[in-house]
Formats: C-alpha cells, sequence, structure tokens
C-alpha cells in the first residue's frame, strides 16, 4: 500500500487551493464534502471572525483512573473527592501547550487572546484576512438551504508542525453546523414544527403510561394505603418500605437535599401533593411539604393549575418522599417551554443545559473537537423566537448552581441518535462530577431492548424502533451507555406474590390501558466499551447464561467523528442483533409497575423506569444522610462498589425485557441486562457504606 507523507499532502492541498502552505504546516482537519447539500458554498467571507482555538488537555487518559481510585471500596483514596477546581487544574492544558499555540499567536501579530475560565481554549478575534494568514486557507460562506442562516467557513486549514499536537481544533473551521448568529437563530426556529398553546395545554410525556383506577374499586386508595396484602396490583409507598427493609427517616443534613431533574413540561402541584400526603398518611408527611424549585433557562417547575400538573414530576417526587423525608428535595426544571415540547427535547437532545448550569466550565468545555452547547441538539439561548410568552431571552445559566449529591433522571434517548463526540464530551462530565462526588442515577428505558414501533426518535429503522437495515438490531438507550452513571431498571410484582417473594423484570404487553409494551430497558452500548467495574459480571453472564441470539462485537471509537454511530456498519455482516463488546445497561433495577400515585387530582397507577429511577437515587441519599451525619463523604459514583459487593442486592433471576421482535434478554443468576445485579437491600447497603472509609 501506498502512504503520502503529511508534508507531500499538504503540498498537494496547496496547489489544489492555490494557498501557499509552507512545508512545515500540516493539515490539521479537511471536510471531503458538503454532505447531504443541506449546504451551499456563497462567496468569499469578509470582515471580522471570532476564533477560538481548542487547546489539547491532559491527562484525560488518566481521568477514569482517578475516578475509579477514590470509588473503588478498596482503594486507599476512597472517598476522597475533589473540588472543582481540582478538576479544572488537573485536565487543563499543560504549560507548554498553551505557551506553543500562544507564541504561534503572536508571531503572526495576535496578543491579545484570553484564555477561557476552564483554560481550554485560547479565543480572539481576527479578520478574514489574518485568520487564512495564519491557517493557510480561505474563507466562504456557507448558506443553510433550511433556515436561510449563513456561516464562515473552510474546506481545510493548517497549522506548524510543532503547533499540531497541541491544538485539537479550530473554529470557524470546517464545521458547518446551524447558524449562530441572531438573525440565523431566528430564521432557524421558525422553521421548526413549533408548538401552538394547545399543544402546551393537553401535552403529557410521550413515553409515560398511566393506568386508571377509579373503575376498579378492589384497588381504591382506602384500601392501597398502607395495606400490604395488594402490593401485587397497586404497589404504595408502604411497599416500596417492605420491599428494601427501608424504615422511616430522621435525618435531614443542610446540604443533601435530593435532586430530581425534570423536563417535557413536567410540573408538580401542590393540590396532588397534599392529596398524596394525606391519603398515605402513613408516611406522616406534612400537607403543603413541596420541592425547592431551580429553574433553569427559563424552566418551569410547579403550577397552580391542577390538571396542567404533569404525572412524570409527581411520580418522582411521589415514590422519593417517602424514601427522604424530613429530607428535602430539589426540582430542576431545565430549559423553556417552548424548547420542552421540542422533539428533540426527550430524543435527541442529551443534558447539556443541566450540565451547564452546574458547571460553569462545562459551558465552554473542550473534548473530542466540540466547544460548548451543539447547535441544532441542544436549545439556544437568548430563545428568540418566544411563543406567547413561552421563550427564555436570558443568556444561558453557566455555573448557576450547584449540584446535589445525588440527581435523579427519569429521561432520555438512544444512543444512535447523537453524535459520538458530543456523547463523550457529555460523559466526560458525569466524569468530572463523579470526581466530585455526585451521584447521577438514570432510568434505563422502558421499551426493552429497543425503542417504541411508532418513536419519533430518528434511530428508529422502519417501524420497529430498532437499529440496521432490517430494523432487528437492538437499539441502547442514552446518557444510559456512559458507564459514568448508575442505570435503574425495572421489576414488579406478579399477580398473586407479596413483598416476601421475588420480584421479577417488569414486563406489560400492550392493549387496554397500555398504548405500547413496557419494558425494563437493557442492553449493550456501541460506543463504550465494557469499563473495568463490569468486566467480572460480564463474563459471567455470557460464560454461565448467553443469550441465544447472533451477536457481533466491536466499538465505534472515532470519538472526533461528527456522524451518529453506524451499527450497521459495526454489525457487518455478522447477521448479530447485540453488541457483546459493548458496556451493559442497567447496573441496578427497582420496582416500577402499579405505582400508586395521585395526579390531576385522582388516585391513578403508573408504570415505567421513571419510578425505579427515584427509588433507587432516594435510597443512595438516605445513605449519604447516614454518611455526613458520620463526618464520612458522600457515595459518589457507586458503581464499582456495587459490582466489588453484589450480595447487598437482591439478584433479580424472573422475566424478559422484550423488543425488536424477540422476547428480548432474560433475567438471569447473577447481572443481567433487564435488572442489572438486582434491587435495593436497604440495611446491606448501609451496613457496608457505613463501613467504607
Amino acid at each position: 500500500m501506498h502512504f503520502v507523507s503529511s508534508v507531500a499532502l499538504s503540498a498537494l492541498v496547496a496547489l489544489v487551493s492555490g494557498a501557499a502552505v509552507p512545508p512545515t504546516h500540516v493539515v490539521h482537519e479537511r471536510r471531503d464534502a458538503l454532505g447531504d447539500g443541506r449546504w451551499v458554498k456563497r462567496e468569499r467571507a469578509t470582515g471580522v471572525l471570532p476564533m477560538r482555538v481548542g487547546l489539547t488537555q491532559q491527562n484525560l487518559d488518566s481521568a477514569h483512573e482517578h475516578l475509579m481510585d477514590l470509588s473503588h471500596p478498596a482503594s486507599p483514596n476512597y472517598g476522597k473527592h475533589w473540588t472543582a477546581d481540582q478538576v479544572v487544574d488537573a485536565f487543563k492544558p499543560s504549560d507548554e501547550t498553551v505557551g506553543a499555540v500562544s507564541k504561534w499567536l503572536a508571531e503572526h501579530g495576535i496578543n491579545d487572546h484570553v484564555h477561557s475560565e476552564n483554560k481550554g481554549w485560547l479565543a480572539f478575534h481576527a479578520t478574514v484576512e489574518q485568520a487564512e494568514r495564519l491557517l493557510h486557507t480561505k474563507y466562504f460562506e456557507y448558506e443553510d438551504s433550511q433556515t436561510g442562516g449563513v456561516m464562515p467557513a473552510c474546506e481545510e486549514y493548517h497549522v506548524p508542525r510543532h503547533v499540531q499536537e497541541h491544538v485539537d481544533y479550530i473554529t470557524p473551521g470546517i464545521k458547518l453546523l446551524a447558524p449562530s448568529n441572531e438573525e440565523s437563530q431566528a430564521a432557524r426556529s421558525s422553521k421548526r414544527n413549533l408548538p401552538s398553546m394547545d399543544d402546551v395545554r393537553q401535552h403529557r410525556p410521550y413515553s409515560h403510561r398511566r393506568l386508571q383506577l377509579n373503575q376498579l374499586g378492589a384497588m381504591s386508595p382506602e384500601n392501597a394505603m398502607g395495606n400490604l396484602s395488594s402490593c401485587d396490583t397497586a404497589t404504595t409507598p408502604a411497599c416500596i418500605a417492605a420491599l428494601y427493609n427501608i424504615p422511616p427517616a430522621n435525618l435531614s443534613h443542610p446540604n443533601n437535599s435530593m435532586g430530581i431533574f425534570e423536563a417535557e413540561l413536567q410540573m408538580w402541584d401542590q393540590a396532588d401533593l397534599n392529596l398524596f400526603f394525606g391519603n398515605f398518611s402513613h408516611t406522616t408527611i406534612p400537607n403543603n411539604t413541596h420541592p425547592n424549585n431551580n429553574l433553569v433557562d427559563g424552566g418551569v417547575a410547579n403550577t397552580s393549575y391542577l390538571f396542567q400538573a404533569g404525572a412524570e414530576a409527581l411520580l418522582d417526587l411521589e415514590v422519593a418522599y417517602p424514601i427522604v423525608y424530613p429530607q428535602e428535595i430539589t426540582i430542576w426544571n431545565v430549559d423553556d417551554r417552548r424548547y420542552q415540547l421540542w422533539a428533540n427535547n426527550t430524543y435527541t437532545w442529551g443534558f447539556n443545559t443541566l450540565l451547564d448550569a452546574i458547571d460553569g466550565s462545562y459551558c465552554n468545555y473542550t473534548a473530542y473537537g466540540e466547544t460548548g452547547n451543539a447547535e441544532g441538539i441542544d436549545p439556544t439561548y437568548p430563545d428568540l423566537n418566544p411563543i406567547e410568552s413561552l421563550g427564555y431571552n436570558g443568556t444561558l445559566m453557566c455555573g448557576s448552581f450547584k449540584p446535589n449529591n445525588v440527581m435523579s433522571i427519569s429521561y432520555g434517548g438512544q444512543e444512535a441518535d447523537l453524535p459520538i463526540a458530543y456523547q463523550k464530551r457529555q460523559c466526560n462530565e458525569f466524569l468530572k462530577l463523579g470526581l466530585q462526588g455526585v451521584s447521577f442515577v438514570y432510568a434505563s428505558g422502558d421499551a426493552g431492548v429497543g425503542n417504541y414501533n411508532d418513536s419519533i426518535s430518528p434511530s428508529s429503522s422502519s417501524k420497529t424502533g430498532c437499529l440496521g437495515p432490517k430494523g432487528d438490531i437492538f437499539n441502547p438507550t442514552w446518557p444510559n451507555t456512559c458507564p459514568y452513571i448508575t442505570n435503574v431498571g425495572a421489576t414488579k410484582l406478579y399477580p398473586g406474590q407479596t413483598v416476601n417473594d421475588p420480584e421479577s423484570a417488569a414486563y406489560d404487553p400492550a392493549g387496554g390501558n397500555y398504548p405500547h409494551d413496557f419494558a425494563s430497558g437493557g442492553g449493550f452500548s456501541n460506543v463504550y466499551p465494557i469499563p473495568d467495574y463490569q468486566k467480572t459480571a460480564l463474563a459471567r453472564y455470557f460464560a454461565n447464561h448467553p443469550p441465544s441470539y447472533p451477536y457481533y462485537s466491536g466499538i465505534v471509537d472515532n470519538a472526533t467523528n461528527p456522524t451518529k454511530p453506524d451499527v450497521a456498519a459495526l454489525a457487518g455482516n455478522s447477521g448479530g442483533i447485540y453488541n457483546r463488546m459493548g458496556r451493559g445497561v442497567p447496573d441496578v433495577a427497582a420496582n416500577g409497575d402499579n405505582i400508586a400515585i395521585y395526579a390531576n387530582g385522582a388516585f391513578e397507577l403508573t408504570a415505567g423506569t421513571s419510578a425505579s429511577a427515584p427509588i433507587f437515587a432516594a435510597i443512595l441519599n438516605r445513605i449519604n444522610e447516614e454518611r455526613l451525619a458520620a463526618n464520612k463523604s458522600t457515595v459518589g459514583f457507586v458503581n464499582p462498589v456495587l459490582y466489588t459487593f453484589p450480595a447487598i442486592l437482591n439478584d433479580i433471576t424472573n422475566g424478559t425485557n422484550p423488543g425488536c421482535g424477540t422476547k428480548g434478554f432474560e433475567a438471569v443468576e447473577g447481572w443481567d441486562p433487564l435488572t442489572g445485579l438486582g434491587t435495593p437491600n436497604y440495611p446491606k447497603m448501609l451496613a457496608l457504606w457505613m463501613g467504607l472509609p
């Protein structure tokens, strides 16, 4: 095979472009084509460009080891969490990197650059002519045919050979994302399929299922309160406490409020909470108890209009309060109401606006060629096209809030829907917050090994909710596959069972009151390999209980690739439908079926891993209460402890999680990809963590 040296390649590019590229320079980035035709190349760019040089950060390859060092129970550094400043200092670019890039800029007359707060990039303004001389390139205007917006970009650019190792990427550069100027933002917004006020009033979460009980007298509120004999038909706070041996709480540390994330116009209301507290009086939670509201970028957390309240928000609160009270709860309602109705809200965008709000350095954090939020994927503020005052006209909130020790999140999408670099940049942030002692607990999903067959998710092939040309490859959820969060699947008691019987993996077939099959989400990542702490558990699973389905083995590891994971290419011609090399999901489980709540003034049952995640998160919050009272640190990233001591959980060995035309995976002895290591045993968990430093 013939290889062309980088010097020869630069010379070839110079001949084609007409730019005089010296042999001391190399191509740093190049765009091969304009892709799907959305962008049209226009005339040469003019004016002043806001330039940003993303600097190569140091120690990113050791960040995982640092987190394991303070999260593994056998480590002498267990629980010695870092401060935010220590995190920035550990991964900031080296002095050599800053010096090399600064000297290069100075040689071109650029001395007034600004070093970002998180030390990750250098910013300056340059005329187009200055930028072209600096990078030996030509800038043109590119018009977005969908919005009419225009942005400057080049087809390739060059940097000195000795500087290349210090530069992550430079912008404006080769990337063509949605335009960022105000006029283009407004044009882009005006072309979206935006909600009407009727949509706002009638909206309910897409993935949330509710089963009305008013026609089922056997499960009326009067006989479902503290009665453990009907836990197979109505899972009440008393049932949850009995299942997991959770005694009443009596501690309330001032710095340990439990965090719960909400979006999709999910608001709580006091009337429903009071109905819940009053009817489940054995919880001893007084009326008018309510969460604190952290409102991020125009979020609205509560309402006084009963039928505008969201069952999702009320579910999260009504399963968590009986576990943590008298401890407080903090609701994080993120993004303005217009964006909360945007389809990307749940099915494409991640959690960048939340992470921005709790870590100011993340707003401009550079990793894998991505800096800051992604245009067209993340909400953009100020929201320049508000609808009837639904938009937030302020600037993006950066570092405005302190994270709670435990964050429970019942939202997510599919791994195949997002660019790889976007996912990995965000996963890094979960790692950095784990270093600071924050626990992120995510619901694993409600559609088994795939997605809903009529999902709006762009990852769904045909109408199966699954991947690949045949629509039969399992479709893992995201950000669940990030190895630095704890995933919670769903379990249930089958009819006729009591709280003394083993639970099973949750599954309810579609029909009657269920518009979709509900099955505990689980499977294997195509982006992240099996993490160290999970290797033994997965090896035992594949050795002792290998699934009967054909599999493929591989990881999409090109983090700088701007495209989404190509799972079909990864599977190749193997015929495999799941990835045997990927990070397994979930890690643990908790009850998520027939959950008794009050919403919209009525007693209801609901189902979903949306219940399982706050149950498990609330238990971690309770353990933090005890550790803080003993002058110990918070539990932080819990996965290494859970996988080292799986006996602190109740192993689940019955049930499946259907999807993609299969019965999914089976719950088996040990870890499995639908209930993880099992459900909580509070006394065992507490005893273990209280015995750790």
